[in-house]
């Protein structure tokens, strides 16, 4: 599995932090093979009042930090990866599939 961010919107300026995360795009990639499935959204985060001593400049954030952002904003991360996973086994395993018309051979 394969969790990316995909985008980020920031404010300029709020309060005397700048450059300010306020919503992020995520997704989610599984892949078997030639197989893929993946799940995405977007999470929005309250905007600080303060820079505060655990504010991180906008150009020292890292992929994985931003990501436990999203994971503790209430995307449950387990869940997410059962379901692309659950997608990726019914491509796998197709639980239907097209069944010939049994006189079309006649």
């Amino acid at each position: 599995m394969n969790w990316k961010i995909e985008w980020m919107r920031k404010m300029p300026q709020a309060g005397d932090a700048t450059d300010v995360v306020v919503e992020v795009g995520w997704r989610l990639t599984g892949t078997s093979g030639e197989h893929s499935a993946s799940a995405y959204g977007s999470v929005g985060f309250t905007v600080p009042e303060s820079a505060g001593e655990n504010f991180t400049p906008f150009d020292q954030l890292t992929e994985q930090q931003v990501l436990g952002w999203v994971w503790s904003s209430g995307v449950d991360r387990e869940a997410t990866e059962a379901a692309v996973a659950a997608q990726l086994d019914a491509l796998i395993n197709p639980p239907t599939i097209m069944a010939t018309l049994p006189w079309s051979n006649q």
